[in-house]
């Protein structure tokens, strides 16, 4: 008995020093960032070092970090160079979707970010996937990607959106109530399983099913991508949805990631030095449509709960979500990717509007 308490304390004793290590190493590395940020920025363009912290301090009411939309060009050399990149890690192209000869009903495969949880392939999960990729020769000039936080309100930027070739939208966020803000056109809409139950009440009585199916008839033949092999947890919600469309026949293009894209695109960012956990759907957002668009300009990213003027700025601009990413617990490092994108935008790779924009 006197043994086994021994190990006991023994084990004990192993499991702290194993987490306190862990902690240790993760502040040496946030301190490293810190310190590169500090040094001269210099963007390479095989290796972007836009590290940053976590924070945007500011100093007198204004941010120590720079913006501006006025007189922004393009960097076009850079916007190649990334590109060329990117390729090496991924090809958003082919891994936008995995395609219909890739599975047959009954397949088990396990989901990307808990390897030890399967999933079944069904009939109506195979019989929406694509038969080629919904991008596939796709090209474009010049692309929206827009993202869903509050700093979209009074903004103004409907008309500017609408006015893009291509228009990327994050989480199935509702557009008709907020069109002066943030525009109607949608080619190419994601949807993570979890906003059936958020939005749409888990489809729990007939009239959220009938919302749902109102919202998907908007989108016509845009693409609806849905990452259905990520988590367990979310399974159920996508057959719901899959059943939705195919009950409805309903025009969307649905897609469904590949197997290898999330880590192909944290691959990237982590080799540039952009220390992220997961990559938001934001920055997958970017980084899928760096493939595909000449030029790329970014609304709604803003994850503060302030402006640089003070004002309060909501989580979503839809909702009423509380702010939760500043926590170590959560996936993502939303104020690191900021930062990069802000320093992409500086350096000419892509476009980022932050505030109203100009009446067309």
């Amino acid at each position: 008995m006197r043994w086994l308490r021994k190990r006991w304390t023994v084990c004990t004793i192993s499991i702290l020093l194993i987490f306190y290590k862990t902690k240790e190493i993760a502040r040496t590395e946030d301190e490293h960032q810190e310190a590169q940020l500090n040094g001269d920025g210099e963007l390479t363009f095989s290796r972007l070092m836009v590290n940053s912290s976590d924070k945007i301090l500011r100093k007198g009411g204004s941010s120590i970090f720079q913006h501006s939309a006025e007189g922004w060009q393009i960097n076009t050399s850079l916007v190649m160079d990334i590109r060329k990149d990117i390729l090496r890690f991924l090809d958003a192209e082919r891994d936008v979707s995995v395609v219909k000869s890739s599975f047959k009903p009954g397949d088990v495969i396990h989901y990307v970010l808990d390897r030890r949880r399967t999933l079944n392939i069904s009939h109506n999960l195979h019989s929406l996937l694509p038969e080629v990729s919904p991008m596939k020769s796709r090209r474009f000039k010049m692309c929206a990607v827009v993202g869903n936080s509050g700093i979209l309100l009074d903004s103004e930027c409907g008309k500017e959106i609408d006015s893009h070739d291509f228009v990327i939208r994050c989480n199935l966020a509702p557009v008709v109530e907020f069109a002066d803000d943030v525009g109607t056109k949608s080619d190419f809409i994601t949807m993570n399983p979890s906003v059936v139950q958020r939005a749409f009440g888990g489809f729990r009585n007939v009239s959220d099913r009938e919302k749902f199916v109102q919202r998907l008839s908007m989108l016509n033949d845009s693409v609806l991508w849905i990452p259905a092999f990520m988590v367990k947890g979310g399974e159920k919600h996508v057959e719901w949805v899959n059943a939705l469309i195919l009950k409805n026949q309903l025009k969307v293009r649905t897609a469904y990631p590949s197997l290898r894209l999330i880590h192909a695109v944290r691959g990237y960012w982590l080799t540039n030095k952009v220390h992220i956990k997961r990559p938001s759907t934001g920055l997958l957002m970017y980084t899928l449509a760096t493939r595909f668009c000449d030029e790329i300009h970014l609304y709604g990213f803003w994850p503060f709960p302030k402006d640089l003027n003070g004002n309060s700025v909501k989580y979503h601009y839809y909702d009423e979500l509380k702010y939760r990413y500043f926590s170590n617990a959560s996936p993502h490092r939303m104020p690191l990717e900021f930062k990069t994108l802000n320093t992409l935008h500086n350096k000419g790779a892509l476009k980022l509007t932050t505030g109203k924009c100009e009446q067309q």
